[in-house]
């Protein structure tokens, strides 16, 4: 038999059998979209860690200041250690070979107030280098600028959160907010930023949209110390002419805090780079589980085919046999029984195509979870779904070809 004869009998053969043609796909149809879905859950997950360390700024090496209990804090003083400051960051910038910037940041949780709402956050003081160092932008109005800093304003830049808590519907720009006896104008308001939900050292759980940024030179002087013997910075972020020099760097920075901390363990070095490798690595190994663990029901779904395409030959032998006495070689035969398998398998994976589209949507818009659909994912899913129809397929058909005409034709 000609191909178009093999798939028009194969078509056929599915609208005459339609209920039995749509239980042989399911398993087809859900692996499909199964693996569509999943693939597209760990890429979004990829994406989402990608823009949280870029938000660090992977060119970059950052101290922060380790969260201490009040003993461990004296202990620390008594053994000469100031904790990380201002001396820290300029030591840095001045010995560290390939230093282009860096940003000193002091912080200090508070409680915003605006009228009779309130937003617990983090007031940060910082310099404007910090704009050019992290990937931080203000969406709405300015973020501190040189000027602020040199005449020591109290102007701030909300964090989407605090923004959202604070004003709702409200315009924020040019309002006035509370930050303890202090009142701040609103200068900025900061994009929604991602969420460090990890453990990334003294990064843990760490929600940039509750900050609130305000001028370093501000800080010093109007935000008071929860704790006498804080330091005084939280973090010292330096930027580095390239990426190559990370690690060598980030071990120098260390070796300079640490003398200037008289070896207090007080502090911790981090290096997003490396972080964000680390994660990109742990995501290909779990896209590469969540699609195999989909993939299984494709070949549930191929198993399927390959027992329905038995119990056709064994329904259609007296068929067979006609065929074979009349001239059909046993390579139509085989011809005519893999494309019955294929076109149920092409079927299936379009309604799989189609339904893990829509499933990798859906989860986006109606849950927390980001997703992120690529077309290779669709051309894996579908493209394995055909592979496991030919792969089934095969079995019934050889069995189908090698079938005696003579007793074919007896069959009952």
């Amino acid at each position: 038999m000609q191909f178009k004869e093999n798939v028009q009998v194969a078509v056929l053969g599915l609208i005459d059998h339609k209920f039995r043609s749509f239980l042989t796909m399911l398993g087809i149809i859900f692996g499909t979209a199964s693996v569509i879905a999943m693939v597209s859950i760990g890429n979004g997950a990829k994406e989402q860690a990608i823009a949280k360390y870029q938000d660090l700024g992977v060119g970059n090496v950052i101290v922060r200041d380790k969260d201490l209990s009040n003993e461990e804090l004296a202990e620390a003083r008594k053994n000469f250690s100031r904790g990380l400051s201002m001396d820290d960051a300029a030591t840095i910038r001045e010995v560290v070979p390939g230093v282009v910037m860096v940003a000193p940041q002091a912080e200090e949780k508070m409680t915003a107030y605006y009228g009779d709402r309130s937003s617990k956050g983090t007031v940060i003081g910082v310099t404007p280098e910090v704009t050019d160092i992290l990937n931080y932008s203000a969406e709405k109005g300015l973020f501190i600028n040189q000027d602020h800093c040199d005449r020591t304003l109290r102007v701030c830049v909300l964090g989407a959160t605090v923004a959202r808590d604070l004003f709702r519907y409200e315009d924020p720009l040019k309002q006035q907010v509370k930050l303890g006896d202090q009142w701040f104008e609103v200068v900025g308001v900061m994009q929604s930023k991602a969420l460090f939900t990890e453990t990334v050292g003294e990064l843990a759980a760490r929600d940039l949209n509750s900050d609130i940024y305000i001028p370093l030179s501000t800080f010093t002087q109007r935000i008071p110390r929860s704790n006498n013997l804080g330091s005084e910075l939280r973090q010292v972020t330096v930027k580095l002419q390239s990426s190559s020099i990370l690690l060598p760097s980030a071990a120098l920075i260390r070796n300079i805090v640490n003398r200037h901390h008289f070896n207090n363990d007080d502090f911790s070095v981090i290096v997003p780079y490396e972080l964000m490798k680390q994660e990109e690595r742990e995501s290909r190994i779990y896209n590469l589980l969540l699609a195999s663990i989909a993939a299984i029901s494709l070949l549930v779904g191929g198993i399927g085919i390959m027992n329905i395409m038995l119990a056709s030959v064994l329904e259609r032998t007296s068929e067979i046999g006609i065929r074979r006495a009349i001239g059909g070689r046993k390579a139509d035969i085989m011809g005519q029984f893999v494309t019955e398998a294929i076109a149920i398998s092409i079927t299936g994976g379009i309604i799989g195509v189609l339904l893990g589209i829509s499933f990798s949507l859906g989860i986006s818009w109606f849950t927390d979870v980001h997703t992120s659909l690529t077309l290779y994912s669709v051309f894996l899913a579908f493209g394995f779904s055909v592979l496991v129809g030919i792969t089934f397929g095969y079995l019934p058909a050889k069995q189908a070809a090698n079938l005696n005409p003579i007793d074919s034709i007896r069959h009952e």
